[in-house]
């Protein structure tokens, strides 16, 4: 592949912010409390995280928001075809990875979702809200969410059955919660609506980083939907942060750890997953590798491990 061939990586900052016409919008009457979270959500800039990733292990998922008829929202959520290769069956957001007609992450993420769930990539009818900052999935992909919010509620679904099982909705603000939004069902009453697993994968200079993986339970577990857990839990959790200002009833990360920050996991994914570096090289982008070896902290007489850390998201 010549230089001049290499697809260029995706704008990830590059993105519109439409005036919301809630006025106009075919949705319930707002909440007091869904205003402000739409004005939070809508004011959100994330940091700067400055650190070239491959285009071919970027995706976008789409976070669809929209509005329940007390007024308070909901998030549209999938299960997966039990078909399907890898993650067969899972809960998830609309998404995938960019292809080369993407423009931007926003554009992946749309288009991944009209083709999964038929949600029509209309900006007027569907605005932007906010892109949030990256984050490293267990597979090496570097996944972005891109929130939006549902104006027109007549609009209905239209399920890619060789992609989606079906499709549901989950309030935004149970995220934040350890009580279920749902009554509990008989063979689920030993089971708790938020639960955990805290797992290791090797950092930098021979330490370990420890991970929290939560769980949501659905209250759909009896007909076969699996709870929300994993990378879609953790993204569903900052949104609502952003969305609703306050932190979670429960700790986000294992008490009395350092958790390393999100540009330092990422540095250190660019250094330690051989998917990322062959596709910079595949690629041909220029990457600052001792800059990233700074961002992860790694020390100068310390060698990257070659192996790929294991992961569980």
């Amino acid at each position: 592949m010549t230089f001049k061939n290499v697809p260029k990586p995706l704008n990830l900052l590059k993105f519109h912010r439409p005036r919301l016409r809630l006025n106009e919008a075919r949705i319930p009457p707002l909440s007091q409390q869904s205003k402000q979270c739409l004005r939070n959500l809508t004011a959100y800039r994330r940091p700067d995280i400055d650190i070239p990733v491959p285009r071919g292990r970027t995706a976008g998922v789409l976070v669809a928001l929209f509005v329940g008829r007390k007024g308070d929202l909901y998030v549209l959520l999938n299960r997966r075809s039990t078909n399907l290769r890898t993650y067969a069956g899972d809960t998830s957001l609309p998404g995938g990875k960019a292809e080369p007609d993407d423009r931007t992450i926003e554009d992946t993420a749309r288009r991944e979702a009209f083709e999964e769930i038929g949600l029509p990539p209309d900006r007027q009818k569907v605005p932007l809200l906010c892109i949030l900052e990256p984050f490293v999935a267990g597979n090496a992909t570097i996944v972005t969410p891109v929130v939006v919010l549902i104006l027109d509620n007549t609009l209905r679904p239209i399920l890619n059955d060789a992609e989606v099982a079906s499709l549901f909705s989950h309030p935004l603000a149970s995220f934040l919660s350890t009580k279920p939004p749902f009554p509990a069902e008989p063979e689920l009453l030993e089971v708790p609506y938020h639960s955990y697993n805290d797992w290791t994968s090797p950092g930098p200079n021979d330490t370990t980083w420890t991970t929290r993986s939560h769980r949501f339970l659905t209250g759909r577990e009896a007909g076969g939907i699996k709870p929300v857990f994993g990378l879609t839990a953790n993204i569903m959790i900052r949104v609502s942060m952003i969305a609703y200002g306050h932190p979670p009833e429960f700790d986000i990360y294992p008490p009395d750890i350092d958790t390393p920050t999100l540009k330092t996991r990422l540095a250190w994914a660019m250094l330690s997953r051989p998917q990322l570096r062959e596709a910079c090289q595949k690629e041909g982008l220029q990457v600052d590798w001792d800059r990233l070896r700074r961002i992860a902290g790694v020390k100068e007489d310390t060698k990257v491990q070659k192996k790929d850390p294991q992961t569980k998201f």
